[in-house]
């Protein structure tokens, strides 16, 4: 998604290459001292957060915002205190006992051809790939990524495992069902080894089929989406950040699906739990020309 990706996810975005953030003046965070057991998962307690409380952030744009965070959701139990960056590619996470990570990238037509070999030799090991979108515009055709089976194969063959985004500009449940369909029809033949991904973005700077989409439906397509994958036999995940947590999508009603996280910031700004982090739109990776969205995979130890 490096190029035209995830710069959507944030504020209000743009179609390519999504943003995240993170405020100095962050307040009200959940302890990472304490965690318990919530639904199998490891989540950050804090005895004081039993109401709703507010959290600044700062989306990509460098806007600032005031979240009302629901302390009943799946929080994370990552601690920042074990993350190291450097720069805009190196990033490091040692020293907690319950998890440890793994790196990856995001790919698209925009990188043309990637070195995979040389890719899994500097440590990447995972990747995902676009393999659709929808047009912005008023039409909204269903566009199959150019370089999708190039890259899969690619991939897998150089022994990174694989998953797939969809870049969704879906109006309605129907819609997003047939973005779903189309993933499904493409992935015949493919075994994947990560989820594949409903990525809704606004598009920030020009006018879109999206612009008066609600965060209720905006919502009710990722529910339909996820679920026509699930019953297509793939495991589905949703990718945000702090500005659709906060202003988009009812999260309350999104706690089936694993979320790919995207945030640009040292650390990222959400209490609430997810798997993957997109640190990076900006990074660099042997094998890769340009710049890439850069990514990390937190595992359970």
């Amino acid at each position: 998604m490096a190029v035209c990706l995830l710069a959507a996810l944030t504020a209000v975005i743009t179609g390519c290459g999504a943003k995240e953030q993170n405020s100095s003046e962050k307040k009200s965070m959940p302890s990472q001292e304490q965690t318990d057991q919530r639904d199998g998962q490891d989540v950050a307690v804090d005895d004081e957060r039993k109401e709703p409380y507010e959290l600044n952030y700062v989306d990509a744009y460098g806007e600032h915002f005031t979240a009302t965070i629901n302390p009943d959701l799946k929080m994370h139990a990552y601690d920042w205190s074990k993350l190291v960056r450097e720069g805009e590619s190196g990033v490091s996470y040692e020293g907690d006992p319950r998890f440890t990570i793994r790196k990856g990238v995001d790919i698209s037509k925009n990188q043309g051809d990637v070195d995979w070999a040389a890719l899994k030799e500097a440590g990447f090991e995972f990747v995902f790939i676009k393999i659709a979108a929808r047009a912005y515009g008023e039409k909204g055709q269903l566009l199959p990524d150019e370089a999708f089976q190039k890259n899969i194969e690619g991939a897998q063959a150089a022994g990174l495992d694989a998953g797939v985004y969809f870049f969704s500009q879906a109006i309605n449940e129907e819609e997003a069902i047939e973005e779903a369909d189309l993933t499904i029809r493409m992935l015949k033949g493919y075994t994947l080894q990560l989820p594949v991904v409903f990525d809704p973005e606004t598009i920030r700077d020009d006018t879109a089929r999206t612009d008066n989409v609600s965060g209720e439906q905006f919502t009710k397509n990722a529910i339909a989406f996820c679920e026509h994958i699930r019953a297509g036999g793939y495991e589905p995940m949703i990718y945000s950040n702090m500005v659709w947590e906060d202003q988009f999508f009812e999260m309350e009603r999104l706690q089936d699906y694993p979320i790919w996280y995207a945030d640009y910031e040292k650390t990222p700004q959400t209490p609430y739990d997810f798997t993957f982090w997109q640190y990076s739109e900006k990074g660099e990776a042997p094998g890769v020309s340009g710049i890439v969205d850069l990514n990390i995979q937190f595992l359970k130890k």
